[in-house]
């Protein structure tokens, strides 16, 4: 996994956990969803990378 990937990937999930939070404070449910939505999508891409990255060094990887 790249630097700037795995730095791009924790910021959107870092802006997703304020927003969130952020909606919850002001009771915005929209700000809520869409905090939400974005802290799982850095998760979700990290997890990717992550995945990608052991099939590559395992050698396991597609042929």
């Amino acid at each position: 996994m790249t630097v700037s990937r795995t730095i791009r990937n924790k910021a959107q999930t870092m802006k997703g956990r304020i927003t969130e939070e952020l909606g919850r404070v002001t009771h915005d449910r929209r700000l809520q969803r869409k905090g939400r939505n974005d802290r799982v999508s850095g998760s979700l891409k990290q997890a990717v990378e992550k995945t990608k990255d052991a099939f590559r060094r395992n050698g396991s990887g597609p042929r």
